[in-house]
């Protein structure tokens, strides 16, 4: 990760409250400034514009959350499916609000400029890419039958990772108790639906 100094920081901390709270088309320079405690020159100066210090800002976001995500989905080659999937649904659910502001922004960015999806890939790809690792590993041992180890993790995505974010990022508020929910999503993966 790209050092940065104490300006810049302050800048970059500035930039992403302000989108968090404004989004993008109302997070202006004058705002960022003000919020930063720099003069706005010292924004053109370090970023030139606008639209590059949001990108800085992004990247420099990004980089944090992804960290975190590589570490909630790091596995051991001997860890049991359930307890993988069950450590990762928790980790998820564990991060911190800030770190869900990451996922706001970047699902905020994809609203306001469509053609612009690279934070919300980024983000995906980091998860389904180690889930896919995982499940390979998995049916190599001929711990699971062989299957698309893609589509397992395209399944599991879903199921786990979407599901916080419809509690973190949406606010919806579920009658149950999480444990409960991670433990019937494995069941559900291990025994299917059929009675």
């Amino acid at each position: 990760m790209k050092e940065l100094n104490s300006t810049d920081e302050k800048i970059i901390n500035a930039t992403f409250g302000i989108l968090q709270r404004e989004g993008f088309t109302k997070a202006t320079t004058k705002k960022i400034a003000a919020e930063a405690g720099v003069n706005e020159v010292t924004i053109f100066r370090n970023f030139q514009n606008k639209n590059n210090l949001v990108e800085v800002t992004k990247d420099y976001y990004l980089e944090l959350f992804i960290r975190q995500l590589e570490e909630i989905f790091e596995f051991e080659e001997d860890e049991g499916i359930e307890e993988y999937l069950k450590i990762s649904f928790f980790g998820i659910l564990n991060l911190s609000d800030e770190d869900f502001s990451i996922l706001r922004v970047a699902m905020e960015e994809v609203r306001e400029i469509p053609e612009k999806k690279n934070l919300i890939s980024d983000i995906t790809d980091v998860i389904l890419n180690k889930l896919e690792e995982f499940f390979k590993i998995k049916i190599e041992k001929g711990i699971i039958r062989e299957v698309n180890p893609k589509s397992l993790a395209i399944m599991c995505f879903g199921m786990l990772f979407q599901s916080v974010i419809l509690w973190k990022i949406y606010n919806k508020d579920l009658d149950f108790e999480t444990n409960y929910y991670a433990d019937d999503l494995i069941n559900i993966m291990f025994e299917g639906i059929n009675p």
